[in-house]
This record gives C-alpha cells, sequence and structure tokens, in this order.
C-alpha cells in the first residue's frame, strides 16, 4: 500500500565534467566547479579560454560557440519510498539539449527559457549507479540550419545574425551594440532530482484591494501533482503571513483533479509602494499539503498587495500613458535594463542586489527588464520587490522579424505561461511587453501590418507573422495567467499607429545619438508620452578600462583596443560629433574619459528635466527609461553604471533631476549650428518646481545670475518666498530675459528650500560650453571627517569625483557656484587612504 512521503530534494550542482562532444573515450573530460554554468566559464576555469573581456580575445573565444559539449555526471540512485516518482528538473538549458540517462534520450530541448520535469522513476530504480549526460548542439550552427528550413520567411533584424530570430535563446548572445559575441551553452540554472509522492505544482495568487485600501481580498489556488493516483486523502492549508506573525490561515478541499482554491482576506493590509511612496510590505503565501499528521509538500509565494493601473485616457495630448499605483499617479523615472553579465551564471543573488540598490538613491522607480535579454534570476525580481522598484517585463523577443512556424509557436507559448507562472507574484512587477521595437523593424523593413485588419489568420501568412505572437498568444497567456498585469504588445507601440508617434504609447527616441542626431538641449521636446528608451554614450572610469588593456601604449582614446570594445555601429563619428558641438576636445585619456561622460550627464539631464516637468501638464509625460543602467562587459556604451558598478556621471544628474522635489531652471534653445546664426539679442528663461510629494509644500526659491568669468552676480537675483507648490505635478514659479548683448555670458543658478532647508539646485549655461573661458575657477575641496566641502570662486561645470572601489559618494557631477558650498558625503573611504581624485571642465586652464 502507498504510504504519503515527504517531498525530498536531491541537489545535482557538483560532481559535472566536461569536454567537446567530438572527443572520444575518456579523452578530454574537464572539471566544473558547479552548476549552474556556462562553457566558457568552464574553460577559463581550466585555464583553456583566455577571458573574453581581456582585449580582443572575444574573437579567440569563437570557436567555443561553433562546436558541441557535453556535460555528464554520475548519479546515486536514491531510496525511492513505494508509490513515489523521481522527477530530474531541469530549470534551465542552453539551449539545443539532448539528455540521456544511462545512454537513452530522456528528453531534447531546444528552448533556453524552457523548464524541464523528466520522470525517470523506472529508468532509476534498477541500478545504484547512474550515469547523466547532456550534449549542447551549437546555437549559432542550429539557427542558421533552421532558418534555412524556412525560405518563406524573411529574416530582417537590427543587431546579430538574422537566423537568431528561429531560435529561442537570449538574443544578445549573438552580439549587440554594445555586447561581444559570445554563444554560450551549459546548465544555467540549477538541476535537481526529486522523490515524492503528491508535491504542490503551482501556487497562484490573484489579489484584489477596495478602493479605501481597508480590505485585500486574495483568490489563491493551487494545482497540487500527484493526487489523482494516491489512495490515501491529501489536504492543503493556505496561511497568509507577513514576517513572523500569521494573518489568517483556512483549509482547502483538494478535488480529484488535484486542484485546492481558497479566498482569503486581509482586513487594513499593509500595502506595497514603490521606493518613495510608502513601505515595501511583503506578504507570505504558503500551502501546506497533507496526510494525516504528515506534511508532504508546502509551497510560498511572496507578494505585495497593491493595486496597478496602466492609464490609457484620451486628453489634449492625445492618449495618456502612465502608472497608477494604489491610485497614486507615479512619474516613472528609472532605466533599461539589459543581462548584467554574458556569462550570466557568474551574476550572484548579491549582485543582483547590489544593482538595484543603485536605483534607490538616484530616485529612480522603474527598471525595464529588455527583450533581447532573458526572464531575469528570482533574485532580481527579489531585490526589486523589496526595494520597491517597479520592473517593467518585456518578453523575449528583440529587434526582429520573427518566424511563426508550428513547432516554434507551440514552444513560444510554452516559455510564455512557464515564465509568467514563475514571476507574477512579485509586486514589483507592473507590466508585460510584447517585445523590444519588433514593430520599428516591421516599419523600416515595410512589411506588412494592417490595424484594422484583425484576421489572425492574414496575419500568420503575412510577411509580419509575429504580430500573431504580440497581439493574440502573449496577450492571451497573460490574460490568463496574470490578469491584473497590464498586456503592451510591443515597446514601443502605439495602438496601431507609427512607434515614433509621440502622442500615443510608448516611444523609443533615438533621434539624439542615432537617427538624425539631433542636439541634445532638446531632448525634451522629441519626446512622446512614455520615453523607454532614449540615451547617451559615454567612456567608463579610467579603472573599467585598464581592466581590459593589455598593454599600456593602448591609453589612448582612438586606440584600436578602446575601439574594440565599443560596439555600436559608427561610434567614432557620433561621439567626435557630440563632443566637438560642445565642448573643446582633449587627447589625453582621462581627460577625454571626462569629456564623454559630461556630455551623456548633460544630454540625460535636458531629457530628464524637461520630461519630467512635462509630468505636470496633465501627464503629458508618464515616465522616461534611460538606455541602459547596466553592461555585461566592461565597453563604452549607454550604461550609467559600468560593468564593476562604478557609476557615470549621468548617474548623479539623474538622482538630481528625479528627486521628491527638484527646481528647474533653463534659457530657451538657440541652434548655434545653423547656417549663418548669430546669438540671439534676447533670450528668455524659466523657472519651475516638481514634485513628487502627495500634499502642498510650502518653498522658498532663487534665482542668481553668476558670470562665467568673473564669478560676481551680474544683476539683481529674484527671489520667491512662501511659494505653494503642487502636489504630484509641476509649479512654473517665475520668466525673465536674458540680453546676450548687454549682459556678459553668465549662469543662472537655482536654488529651493523648504523649512529652511536648502533640498534642491539647478543650473543652466551659456551653451555652448565650448564658447566659454573657464581660468581661476579656484576649487577648494575640504575633508571634514567623512565629507568634503566643496566651494569655488567662480562657476565650475562638472565637478566630477573619482568612482574608487568600495567608496560611495551622495553626489557627484556638480555645478557649483561662489557662495554655495556644497557638501558631498563619502562612504567607505578608510582613514588612511589618500583623497578622492576630482575634475571638471577646463580644469587644465589657469
Amino acid at each position: 500500500m502507498t504510504e504519503p512521503n515527504q517531498l525530498k530534494v536531491i541537489d545535482l550542482s557538483e560532481g559535472w565534467s566536461f569536454r567537446k562532444t567530438e572527443d572520444v573515450g575518456e579523452n578530454g573530460w574537464s572539471p566544473v566547479k558547479k552548476v549552474p554554468s556556462t562553457v566558457h566559464q568552464d574553460l577559463i576555469d581550466n585555464k583553456k579560454l583566455e577571458d573574453p573581456f581581456v582585449g580582443f580575445n572575444e574573437i579567440k573565444a569563437e570557436w567555443v560557440g561553433l562546436i558541441s559539449w557535453t556535460y555528464r555526471v554520475k548519479l546515486a540512485s536514491p531510496s525511492i519510498p513505494e508509490g513515489s516518482k523521481v522527477i530530474l528538473a531541469f530549470d534551465g538549458l542552453d539551449t539545443f539539449a539532448h539528455v540521456k540517462l544511462d545512454g537513452k534520450t530522456i528528453l531534447e530541448s531546444d528552448n533556453m527559457f524552457l523548464p524541464h520535469r523528466v520522470d525517470v522513476t523506472d529508468a532509476i530504480q534498477p541500478k545504484s549507479h547512474h550515469d547523466l549526460e547532456i550534449e549542447f548542439d551549437s546555437a549559432f550552427l542550429k539557427a542558421r540550419e533552421i532558418k534555412d528550413q524556412h525560405p518563406e520567411h524573411k529574416w530582417i533584424c537590427f543587431n546579430g545574425d538574422p537566423a537568431r530570430l528561429a531560435v529561442r535563446k537570449a538574443q544578445y548572445h549573438w552580439g549587440w551594440d554594445w555586447g561581444p559575441v559570445l554563444m554560450c551553452a551549459g546548465i544555467w540554472r540549477p538541476v535537481r532530482l526529486e522523490v515524492y509522492t503528491v508535491r504542490v505544482a503551482d501556487l497562484r495568487t490573484d489579489i484584489d484591494i477596495s478602493h479605501d485600501h481597508k480590505l485585500a481580498v486574495i483568490d489563491a489556488s493551487a494545482q497540487i501533482e500527484g493526487v489523482e493516483s494516491q489512495s490515501f486523502p491529501v489536504h492543503a492549508k493556505f496561511t497568509v503571513s507577513i514576517g513572523d506573525k500569521a494573518i489568517t490561515s483556512s483549509h482547502a478541499e483538494v478535488r480529484p483533479d488535484g486542484k485546492a482554491t481558497i479566498q482569503l482576506k486581509v482586513a487594513d493590509p499593509e500595502l506595497w509602494w514603490p521606493s518613495g511612496y510608502g513601505k515595501q510590505a511583503l506578504y507570505t503565501i504558503s500551502v501546506a499539503i497533507s496526510s494525516g499528521d504528515t506534511v508532504l509538500h508546502t509551497e510560498s509565494r511572496r507578494i505585495g498587495l497593491r493595486r496597478v493601473q496602466l492609464v490609457q485616457e484620451p486628453d489634449r495630448h492625445g492618449k495618456s500613458f502612465y502608472f497608477r499605483i494604489n491610485n497614486v499617479d507615479i512619474f516613472c523615472g528609472g532605466s533599461c535594463w539589459i543581462p548584467t553579465d554574458s556569462f550570466l551564471t557568474n551574476v550572484t543573488t548579491e549582485k543582483y542586489r547590489a544593482w538595484i540598490e543603485l536605483m534607490v538613491p538616484a530616485n529612480q522607480k522603474m527598471i525595464r527588464v529588455w527583450g533581447g535579454g532573458i526572464y531575469e534570476n528570482d533574485a532580481f525580481y527579489d531585490a526589486c520587490d523589496e526595494l520597491g522598484i517597479m520592473v517593467w517585463q518585456d518578453f523575449t523577443f528583440g529587434c526582429g522579424n520573427y518566424p511563426c512556424f508550428p513547432a516554434i509557436l507551440k514552444s513560444i507559448e510554452a516559455e510564455a505561461v512557464a515564465n509568467v507562472r514563475r514571476i507574477r507574484h512579485h509586486p514589483s512587477l507592473v507590466i508585460f511587453a510584447g517585445n523590444n521595437e519588433d514593430y520599428q523593424v516591421q516599419e523600416s523593413a515595410h512589411l506588412t501590418y494592417d490595424y484594422e485588419d484583425k484576421n489572425e489568420e492574414h496575419w500568420l501568412k503575412s510577411d509580419f507573422p509575429a504580430r500573431y505572437i504580440y497581439e493574440s498568444l502573449l496577450p492571451k497567456v497573460s490574460a490568463e495567467e496574470a490578469p491584473s498585469i497590464p498586456y503592451h504588445p510591443g515597446s514601443p507601440w502605439g495602438d496601431g499607429k507609427i512607434s515614433s508617434d509621440p502622442t500615443v504609447g510608448d516611444m523609443h527616441q533615438w533621434n539624439v545619438w542615432h537617427g538624425t542626431q539631433e542636439k541634445y538641449q532638446i531632448f525634451d521636446s522629441l519626446g512622446g508620452r512614455f520615453n523607454s528608451e532614449f540615451g547617451m554614450e559615454a567612456f567608463p572610469h579610467i579603472a573599467t578600462i585598464k581592466s581590459f588593456l593589455e598593454k599600456d601604449e593602448d591609453l589612448y582614446p582612438q586606440s584600436h583596443v578602446l575601439d574594440f570594445h565599443n560596439k555600436a555601429d559608427g561610434h567614432e563619428r557620433r561621439i567626435a560629433t557630440y563632443l566637438v558641438e560642445n565642448v573643446r576636445t582633449a587627447t589625453k585619456l582621462e581627460a577625454y574619459i571626462h569629456l564623454t561622460q559630461l556630455i551623456q550627464c548633460e544630454a540625460l539631464m535636458f531629457g530628464y528635466r524637461g520630461w519630467r516637468k512635462q509630468w505636470g501638464d496633465e501627464r503629458h509625460c508618464g515616465g522616461a527609461l534611460v538606455w541602459q543602467l547596466n553592461d555585461c562587459w566592461p565597453v563604452t556604451s549607454w550604461s550609467i553604471v559600468d560593468y564593476f558598478l562604478r557609476r557615470k556621471p549621468a548617474y548623479y544628474a539623474m538622482a538630481r533631476v528625479l528627486a521628491p522635489v527638484a527646481v528647474g531652471i533653463r534659457r530657451s534653445h538657440h541652434d548655434w549650428s545653423v547656417t549663418h546664426a548669430r546669438e540671439p539679442r534676447k533670450q528668455d528663461w524659466e523657472l519651475w518646481v516638481v514634485s513628487s510629494k502627495l500634499t502642498e509644500i510650502t518653498a522658498d526659491v532663487e534665482v542668481r545670475f553668476v558670470s562665467v568669468r568673473s564669478g560676481r552676480e551680474i544683476k539683481e537675483k529674484v527671489v520667491k518666498k512662501g511659494l505653494k507648490v503642487k502636489p504630484n505635478g509641476t509649479t512654473q514659479v517665475s520668466t525673465g530675459e536674458i540680453d546676450n548683448v548687454g549682459e556678459e555670458a553668465h549662469v543662472l543658478a537655482a536654488r529651493i528650500w523648504i523649512d529652511g532647508k536648502l533640498i534642491a539646485r539647478d543650473t543652466d549655461w551659456p551653451q555652448p560650453l565650448k564658447y566659454l573661458q573657464f581660468p581661476k575657477r579656484n576649487v577648494k575641496v575640504e575633508i571634514v571627517g567623512d565629507e568634503m566641502h566643496v566651494s569655488v570662486d567662480r562657476p565650475v561645470k562638472c565637478l566630477v569625483f573619482e568612482e574608487r572601489e568600495g567608496c560611495h559618494l551622495s553626489d557627484s557631477a556638480i555645478d557649483l557656484v561662489p557662495g554655495d558650498q556644497q557638501i558631498i558625503r563619502v562612504r567607505g573611504l578608510k582613514a588612511d587612504e589618500a583623497p578622492l581624485d576630482w575634475t571638471y571642465l577646463g580644469a587644465g586652464e589657469q
């Protein structure tokens, strides 16, 4: 008679070895430190591959992705109680995997994102030891094969080999305009044996919160595997707790089909809020299945009680696009996220946490998981839950015209279901988007798209069949598996309009850097209802550059290896264009690094500052997500924090603009590059305050007019006392005029105080900066305990402090004017360490 037994998990992370599949006999086997792993890192660990992140070693690593690899391990037969089953569980195999147990094929997988569970009960019982082998074919070569099998499809993409579209694998492995071509393979997520009679296969929670937030109703359901084949009774108990405190619990009947459902109510719930708006209260819901007094299996999910709305309503600007959390409208300033390593298994839980922690002091509220990467590790979403960072999750389609032959559609549906189920409970998750820029590929290639045609069969037979994925398959999966999370067909997407339409949906604004290469000073005028991508490149810090250089002779801006570590098309011309338009260029590397970082800093500030101001204009702009927060290797890119978590100056500029209360000052733009253009006699200026506070506040605001050359104030300052600042919006404060003929070049320097405390600054400088002189700035940096007290005799632009490992700065990349000392707090600098280095625009002038 079958007896109930607790689920037993046997970890299979150790004891593996690997080799080229073509090797025979016992030749070529090398040890694997631990799985999950990737073949490149395993080769590096065995000194069979030079680090692809150094020098030109990426090229030397190309062969790794062009051959097959085999991994093996010996399994000891577990104790198997009568009536139990044994499951071999793979959470992720990258990508074309043939799994054999004792020489017999038990699984063939072709989707990196799809977990697998294989029943090996019968196979594993007769022997005491078993041989488990996994052969990984070259995804690069398999992709070419599949592409050739479908000549009817138009294989069109931005970035990488078009054959990548045929394979359900992280698309960035084919290389991108910020990342190397490193075709990984291996056991990239955990593998284990499970022995059990019954188990909780899925735990789902659907949450509804009353409008007054007084009651949360949790509809919980568990799918229990194995019930139908057991003779003993099985019971389910659901419990909701917060911390160590149980809030409510209840028993539920387990139906013959294994389903158990319950409705649980939480009175006066603690809500989950985005960072800066309240606490990130996290509840745990668990279900325990038992027979008699024996608990057979317990499964739990950590949830947040919150309501998410994507507000898309007609208004005078077109159609809105912004997020409302718990009835509060939130401007979503933040970043886009790419996989943070080319070798995903090297990213630890601690590193995920460190990345997301960077967003909180930077006042960022949202991170967008880009579609050319992966459905992220659980640790990523856990960190976002705990720190209050909202997640925009793309499905894993990026920059391509994807095929829709039957086998791949079946695989995509299974992938979508599995990953939505895995991550849907996270309170940080606020939107699913069908793809990244695939509609832009359709537009640029003039593929067939008639928004008014709702016949799905027509879509599948067109030259843009992936419309079926984004407008039928994925929305159906999302609605079925996670109905409370909004779904958006793509990023960008505009309700059937062209994806660059600024009146509807989200947009990717790349006419600064890419496209028409507009002046970054007008960034905000180029935006739309939600700017989900925009950016400007900058070099990483000198320590990061030195990490991939092999020879000191390459320490100059245009060295071959530095250019190799920038994958953006035309980056030489684009960086040079923005430098020469705005600043006096340099040839020494460290000065050149500072200039590129200054340009990035300025460009993102102009975008964020103006778009946040537009938030107060009937939610004209609902958010802005910079491309990109992070890097997957040491490289020059659009990241605001480099591979080693060293913050670029733009990181700090964003933090200031996105502060809970920020002051903004700017003069009207004049395009000095227009033929025959002369500096206008007059330029208007305006002053405003933005606030994310939910109640009105009272503030004092001033503007000073400070000569760039002398540091003196050229006219009387403007002061506004007792200003009433609108909640969650924009307050216009003052306007004025600059006489460019009668007045010397000067900085507009704005400050704001609340309750007598100086809380924010902003400056506006004459443009372009290259026309200004910067002699005798007399910058003073006084060390006072763990603070740097900074003052100047004349205005200073972009004073940047060294980013030293282990040190954290409260601010950097600051502008200063005389009479306004700024204090920078330093955490992590040891008493016996030298002070941090610093520089600023024009530091070499005397």
